[in-house]
């Protein structure tokens, strides 16, 4: 119960920093090309991997796992879900599986972006059914 407190806690934490940074980066950009996604989901890429090594059972800094899980599942999972899919590539690569790499890049930008494009369209079409 207690890492489920600090993932919850963390998640909630990190979603309200991703919609105070996107709305201080959409201020100063505007929001004719998406630089405050890619911004923070560059930003949460850097920051899962340095900290999920910095906070690791073999890092410079002994934490316990509840605060890992607070941090790294939490607040960065929060913040951006494009972080912890960068670190299971990452973790992928390091382990020389290319071929898993490759499927989980390619799969995950494909499937998702599949997956937009058809809830976009379902949600245009049971719209515009009550407009009929």
């Amino acid at each position: 119960m207690k890492d489920a407190f600090a993932v919850m806690l963390g998640g909630a934490l990190g979603s309200l920093v991703r919609h105070w940074c996107t709305l201080w980066i959409v201020q100063r950009h505007g929001e004719t090309f998406p630089w405050a996604t890619i911004t923070v989901n560059v930003t949460g890429c850097f920051v899962v991997g340095f900290v999920s090594a910095w906070l690791a059972p073999t890092g410079s800094l002994a934490v316990s796992p509840a605060t890992r899980l607070f941090v790294v599942v939490g607040f960065l999972g929060g913040f951006t879900t494009f972080s912890a899919f960068s670190l299971q590539t990452l973790v992928l690569a390091q382990q020389g599986r290319w071929l898993a790499v490759g499927a989980n890049v390619f799969g995950s930008v494909a499937l998702c972006l599949l997956a937009v494009w058809i809830g976009h369209m379902a949600a245009n079409a049971f719209f515009s059914m009550g407009r009929s």
